[in-house]
């Protein structure tokens, strides 16, 4: 079958001929979730086996979280750069960037094996690095290909296609690791990964650029935008506590995994199931989540997750992380979906008529970074032996911050509040 069918066939399936012309996905919207599955298939390979390579290389917990820290602190300057790059020139010139420095970042933990703990620091600069460009140039392009009316259901799709591309990267690279002897395995999955990532940018292709006619970066003046538009800047906060929770969960629970089964497969298994539940409820979203109850969906979504942290504190053993991985299966989808989509309705009453998209994003991204690394600040100051006690406290205390999001997408904050001529000059 030809990429050019493959696309068509996904793109028949999600436009679904019942549904209201404005509900419907474009060609490029369907063409950007297909990029975002290879992406994700190779990423969920690798990127989730590449934390438990430096735990089988060093033993050593704090090298993972300072690896992690590196990386969420240079990401929001790459997205900055990114920024620049997709005002100057397109958002897909600085997408298809970040593939490639994907790309680049397996083939060189490829040729260096064994000794990428040696410079753990310059994987994580070019990991940040790409991911920032990556990012950047699909958070624009959500925002370009989808619209007030199909947007929640967009990101429920792309919620699904995402964790769809997850559910086999796992199992695959769990049983490959586990069938080769040593750390072979390892180095197969991220060969895999690269020539992923290879085909993602070779689709991605298929977007054209579009000429922008607004090429100035209005990066320095997003100061005075956050003290006249309360929303948006109160949607800023929002990411901030999220990342505080995603800071802990985007590496911790694979380690915690692997502690209690000793086998990469049955990670690799278990992070199948995480992802197909994922996928269930993002289905589930796209068929009857609303824009009206989204303060109801992130309160509800927090609860769980609370509750499934509290299970942590009994004993950190496989029962516990296992039901408490579920009950976040269910609910973080929820949560990410629910404030991504309330973000990216507050763009909309921006100044400039949405020529401030890119700057929003790059803000959106160094808020939620900022939460990452406190969180493993946090993680490295009190909890860098994984037996501690602090380790569920700091979870369930990252978890119950999510609480705050809800202050920060109260209706009182659609408000704008006036500011001096001069400042509106300088927009």
């Amino acid at each position: 079958m030809s990429q050019g069918s493959l696309i068509a066939r996904i793109r028949q399936y999600f436009t679904n001929d019942s549904l209201p012309p404005d509900l419907k996905l474009s060609k490029d919207a369907v063409v950007s979730l297909t990029i975002h599955a290879f992406f994700q298939f190779g990423a969920s390979m690798s990127g989730l086996f590449l934390n438990l390579y430096l735990w089988r290389l060093t033993g050593d917990f704090t090298i993972n979280a300072v690896y992690n820290m590196i990386n969420f602190a240079i990401t929001p300057i790459a997205f900055a750069i990114g920024g620049l790059i997709a005002k100057k020139h397109d958002r897909m010139v600085v997408y298809r960037l970040g593939i490639s420095f994907f790309a680049v970042f397996y083939l060189l933990v490829i040729l260096t094996g064994e000794a990428v703990p040696q410079y753990y620091i310059i994987f994580a600069l070019l990991n940040g690095i790409a991911g920032g460009f990556y990012w950047t140039g699909y958070l624009v392009l959500q925002y370009d290909v989808s619209t007030e009316r199909n947007r929640i259901r967009y990101l429920a799709i792309n919620t699904i296609t995402f964790n769809l591309a997850g559910l086999a990267g796992p199992a695959l690279a769990g049983l490959i690791i586990h069938q080769m002897d040593g750390l072979q395995g390892y180095i197969l999955i991220f060969v895999f990964a690269f020539l992923m990532f290879v085909l993602a940018a070779i689709i991605s292709m298929k977007i054209k650029a579009t000429i922008n006619h607004h090429r100035t970066y209005y990066l320095k003046y997003v100061g005075i935008v956050m003290k006249k538009h309360l929303n948006w800047t109160a949607g800023l906060f929002s990411f901030l506590f999220l990342g505080l929770f995603q800071g802990v969960m985007l590496f911790l629970p694979n380690i915690m995994l692997f502690r209690a089964l000793d086998r990469e497969d049955w990670v690799g298994y278990f992070l199948v199931l995480f992802s197909a539940i994922t996928v269930v409820m993002g289905y589930i979203i796209s068929k009857t989540a609303k824009e009206e109850y989204i303060r109801k969906y992130i309160f509800f979504s927090t609860c769980g997750v609370v509750i499934g942290a509290f299970l942590l504190l009994i004993e950190v053993k496989l029962w516990s992380v296992v039901i408490f991985m579920i009950i976040y299966s269910i609910c973080t989808p929820l949560i990410t979906n629910s404030l991504t989509s309330h973000f990216y309705r507050s763009i909309t009453a921006l100044p400039l008529k949405g020529q401030l998209k890119v700057e929003a994003v790059v803000m959106r991204e160094l808020f939620l970074n900022i939460g990452r690394v406190c969180a493993i600040i946090l993680l490295i100051v009190f909890a860098s032996d994984l037996d501690s006690i602090w380790l569920p406290i700091i979870i369930i205390l990252m978890a119950t911050a999510q609480f705050l999001i809800l202050v920060c997408i109260r209706k009182e904050s659609n408000k704008v509040v006036p500011i001096s001529s001069s400042s509106k000059r300088s927009l």
